[in-house]
């Protein structure tokens, strides 16, 4: 069987429309983030408050790169293209970068405590996972 011939089983595109979804879920806490408004802020929690304060912009740049790639990715995958691979990787380099902010440079552990490390945590593994199967389509051809 050629490259092209190949067929995506129903699984293939459950999960890439899942992690699409996923993905768009990102781009909108992006956006909520990046034009929150002091007033946004103020109505958070007291304890929050902190995390949206001084975020380094290479932080938000991360946070960009993470959820538009990984949101551009999904779209590849769907549409069957190789480039969904690379652009893959690039939103899960950005997602390393971003979540070792939230690990090791910020407070966020006392500011909303574990569930900020298992939310961290979790998109870590599904960016690691969208990253490696798209590894796995491309190899198997159903990526061309």
């Amino acid at each position: 069987m050629s490259e092209s011939t190949n067929k995506p089983r129903l699984d293939f595109w459950i999960i890439g429309i899942a992690a699409l979804l996923w993905n768009l879920m990102g781009v909108y806490k992006y956006l909520n983030q990046a034009y929150m408004t002091d007033e946004d802020r103020a109505a958070l929690p007291l304890e929050q408050q902190p995390l949206y304060e001084n975020i380094p912009a290479w932080v938000t740049g991360a946070f960009a790169i993470a959820v538009f790639g990984g949101t551009l990715a999904c779209i590849l995958l769907l549409l069957r293209k190789k480039l969904a691979t690379t652009m893959f990787l690039v939103s899960f380099i950005a997602v390393i970068a971003q979540m070792g902010y939230s690990f090791f440079m910020s407070d966020t552990a006392s500011q909303i405590g574990s569930v900020g490390y298992i939310m961290s945590g979790m998109v870590i593994i599904i960016a690691a996972f969208l990253l490696w199967y798209s590894r796995k389509k491309e190899s198997a051809g159903i990526l061309a």
